[in-house]
């Protein structure tokens, strides 16, 4: 048991690790401008830019109407594979277990 605790902290010793460690898995990535992304991470780079296949894309739009009450509108988009440039990343977490 005490093994696999040190080859869990021997794995992970810088921040990017844990991006390495989710290649090839379903991940979650907060962007700003109000999008989310969840996708399969294929590749990554040192600056967080991220290469996703079957990508659902999530945009949040704050409308107002005449008696100034917000709506929020959510719309949905499919892509096969995209590109994330890395500074518009904010956040990159595995897909949480269902």
């Amino acid at each position: 048991m005490a093994e696999a605790a040190d080859a869990d902290a021997v794995a992970v010793s810088e921040p990017l690790d844990l991006v390495r460690l989710s290649l090839d898995e379903i991940v979650f990535v907060k962007l700003r401008g109000d999008r989310e992304l969840q996708g399969r991470l294929h590749a990554y780079d040192s600056h967080c830019n991220l290469v996703l296949g079957d990508v659902e894309e999530t945009i949040y739009v704050v409308e107002e109407d005449d008696e100034e009450e917000e709506t929020v509108k959510t719309l949905k988009k499919q892509s096969e594979m995209l590109f994330v440039r890395g500074d518009s990343v904010v956040l990159i977490s595995p897909q949480a277990a269902s």
